[in-house]
């Protein structure tokens, strides 16, 4: 089997759809098929279906699929190991990031890094601190950092980076004036969350458990997928909200939103860089965790 073929076989499974492997791997639809087609001919099994416009692996695809990402990991590994045995790091490094460490922190040590590795480049996905965690174990991307930490064993956490969260008011919101407010009072109004996913959920629900209270307690007005969303919602008047400093403090510096403490809490939270247990990282993997953990200031 060609590790060209394996490839595109992978994309087809990923994405589901033979247009949309075609445009990633840079060939025509034709000769993604006719790819699909060989392998199937050379195994002597099927393993896509295709169910008019719906594409999936059938079980030996599937079967077929754990194999080959793990065939193309090694691959890559290899080549990047003899150019660094050459004194010549290349490759790309796939990164699974939450949207505060994606958004607010991952991007300056990226530039930092490729100005000492030009070669290496690195493809950045932001998503939820859940979806990242399973394509971490699934070997869709090599390191993750997530806002949250939760019991999967099958995880290495390591914390990296820190955070602050803070309440998010509109500037004429009643609780405007003051610096600080109790944690009753956030409970009893309009109160905008995040999508249960989000590590800023996670971390929010935790600090809340703590004070003995429960999600239910707010009076949640609405459930919002993006940090960025949530902050014109706030802008907009439908609600508070609790955020990164980090996200908001262009907005806060402008005068658009208003950040107050809330009394008693400690706000804080540590990022985790996150990888897959007994599995070694890649030579331009590695070398990316190594610069930022003696770059990071704790």
């Amino acid at each position: 089997m060609e590790i060209r073929k394996l490839e595109v076989f992978c994309k087809v499974v990923e994405l589901k759809s033979f247009t949309k492997a075609a445009e990633r791997v840079l060939l025509s639809q034709p000769t993604v098929s006719e790819h699909i087609r060989n392998l199937e001919n050379e195994l002597g099994q099927k393993l896509i279906n295709r169910l008019g416009k719906e594409i999936e692996a059938t079980p030996v695809g599937k079967l077929l699929y754990g194999y080959a990402t793990n065939i193309i990991r090694i691959q890559q590994e290899a080549v990047q190991a003899i150019e660094q045995y050459s004194g010549d790091l290349k490759g790309k490094i796939k990164v699974g990031c939450g949207t505060i460490p994606g958004t607010y922190i991952l991007p300056e040590f990226i530039s930092q890094f490729r100005d000492e590795h030009p070669s290496i480049k690195t493809i950045l996905r932001i998503t939820s601190s859940h979806t990242i965690a399973l394509e971490v174990l699934a070997g869709e991307l090599e390191l993750g950092f997530v806002g949250a930490r939760w019991k999967e064993k099958k995880l290495d956490w390591t914390e990296m980076f820190s955070d602050e969260l803070t309440l998010v008011l509109y500037p004429d919101h009643p609780l405007a004036g003051y610096k600080e407010v109790c944690l009753e009072d956030v409970t009893g109004m309009p109160f905008i969350l995040r999508e249960p996913e989000s590590g800023t959920r996670k971390v929010f629900c935790k600090i809340l458990e703590q004070e003995g209270l429960k999600m239910n307690d707010l009076q949640i007005v609405a459930e919002i997928g993006s940090t960025a969303a949530v902050k014109e919602a706030v802008k907009a008047g439908i609600g508070i909200s609790i955020l990164s400093k980090r996200a908001v403090q262009d907005d806060v510096n402008c005068g658009r939103l208003i950040t107050i403490g809330v009394k008693d809490l400690d706000l804080r939270r540590p990022f985790y860089f996150i990888k897959r247990k007994n599995r070694a990282l890649s030579p331009v993997a590695a070398a990316f965790v190594d610069y930022l953990l003696n770059s990071v200031q704790y």
